[in-house]
């Protein structure tokens, strides 16, 4: 298997993981800000078990999430790319989900916008992919707006109780956005 392209917007890098990166990406998933929105922080173990199942997922796919560099700012930003998603129980199966993770120094200057639309035009020309979904929990609002932002639109009547975690927990409510290859065609 080639290594995944290197992908490339104005200001912003995405490229394949390197050894370097584990260290940043541990703090980025070890930092509670960051991970306000997901169950808990993780471990150094934890996040090179992730590190090692996005590895995995573009040797089985041919895409994933790939590692964020802000040329002459941040070496390693955090992650942008494409997933299938990993739990079976989702409604809206089978589908490919955009997603990303940036470290707080990369919040707030638009890179997480730039390299999403980065990574639709090569999901959506290279990969042929009919359509890109997102999904977050419902008090998300700032990942809602990079939805909006790169041209998704809210799935009206879609939320849905993410199946993975318990009936009680105040994450489990989540909203569904859609990117149709018809609809990004117009924004080009």
């Amino acid at each position: 298997m080639q290594p995944p392209v290197v992908l490339t917007g104005e200001r912003v890098r995405l490229r394949p993981w390197c050894s370097d990166d584990l260290p940043a990406f541990a703090a980025l998933n070890a930092d509670p800000a960051v991970m306000e929105y997901f169950p808990a922080v993780l471990t150094a173990e934890q996040s090179d078990d992730f590190a090692q199942r996005i590895q995995a997922g573009f040797e089985k796919n041919g895409f994933g999430f790939w590692a964020l560099e802000i040329p002459g700012v941040l070496p390693f930003a955090g992650f942008v790319g494409l997933s299938v998603p990993g739990h079976s129980g989702l409604p809206f199966m089978p589908t490919v989900e955009i997603g990303w993770r940036l470290c707080q120094q990369a919040w707030g200057s638009g890179y997480a916008s730039e390299a999403a639309r980065v990574v639709l035009a090569h999901a959506f020309t290279a990969l042929q992919l009919p359509e890109v979904v997102a999904f977050t929990t419902l008090t998300n609002q700032r990942s809602q707006a990079v939805m909006q932002r790169i041209g998704m639109r809210y799935a009206e009547g879609e939320d849905f109780m993410h199946p993975a975690l318990p009936s009680d927990h105040p994450l489990r409510h989540h909203v569904l956005y859609r990117f149709a290859y018809e609809d990004w065609l117009k924004t080009q």
